[in-house]
């Protein structure tokens, strides 16, 4: 009889520490920005996580890059405030004059990127400029990254929907063959203060696209688990052979 009763205050005991835990387990949905902010949030930090565990190439410092890069952007639209998704900004890019003829040889890719500008980093850590590339948040929003090109290049390019509001500027890297930084070029100056233009964000939202995100967040985490999953079964064999 004590045996049962025990056995039963097991399975009563786990019911309830599933149950409690089914809280974190099973994501829900009262509010769809809040849902979307959360697991946004989760999959940075796992993906942090991820990338902290790997290693990588932390000592790579944006002042130790080659300026040798001509970048313009030039709104389509001169003096008005951009709408993301709508209105368009035609971006140039290509080696300077002044710099060294082979100074483009390390190059494989091109990598155009959006950035704010100082005006649109106040009080938002998030968004802080760092020396250290891998720490920097300067320019979170990828435009293109795409094979490296010697003869100067353009591109029409229409704000993504995703974009916030706030001041911005272009900034493009050379990407050598590791995949790393080592030159860049930027449309605005040295102190990030000319040749600005903003984006007003979309207001308002739709349940289908917020549907969207919320599924795509989950997708994120999903697959970010499984990568790590992957990658620590991987180290695990590695140390053993």
């Amino acid at each position: 009889m004590m045996a049962k009763d025990h056995t039963l205050y097991k399975d009563l005991t786990c019911t309830h520490f599933f149950h409690q835990k089914s809280i974190f387990l099973l994501p829900k949905f009262p509010n769809s920005t809040m849902t979307i902010h959360t697991l946004l949030f989760v999959s940075l930090l796992i993906f942090s996580f991820i990338e902290s565990s790997r290693g990588g190439n932390k000592d790579k410092f944006f002042t130790e890059l080659q300026n040798s890069l001509e970048v313009t952007a030039k709104p389509v639209q001169d003096g008005l405030v951009l709408e993301a998704g709508k209105d368009m900004v035609t971006i140039k890019w290509k080696l300077k004059s002044s710099a060294k003829v082979d100074a483009d040889d390390t190059f494989k890719k091109i990598q155009v990127k959006l950035c704010y500008a100082p005006i649109s980093q106040v009080d938002r850590p998030w968004r802080k400029t760092h020396n250290e590339l891998f720490k920097d948040k300067t320019c979170p929003h990828e435009i293109v990254s795409k094979s490296y090109d010697k003869t100067p290049q353009s591109l029409d390019w229409t704000v993504d929907l995703d974009i916030p509001t706030g001041t911005y500027f272009v900034r493009a890297y050379g990407i050598d063959g590791d995949g790393q930084e080592v030159a860049y070029g930027q449309s605005s100056d040295e102190g990030r203060k000319k040749n600005l233009f903003s984006v007003q964000a979309i207001s308002g939202g739709h349940v289908s696209l917020d549907i969207a995100s919320i599924l795509f967040s989950i997708f994120s985490v999903v697959s970010l688990l499984v990568f790590f999953v992957k990658e620590k079964k991987k180290a695990k064999l590695e140390q053993r052979e």
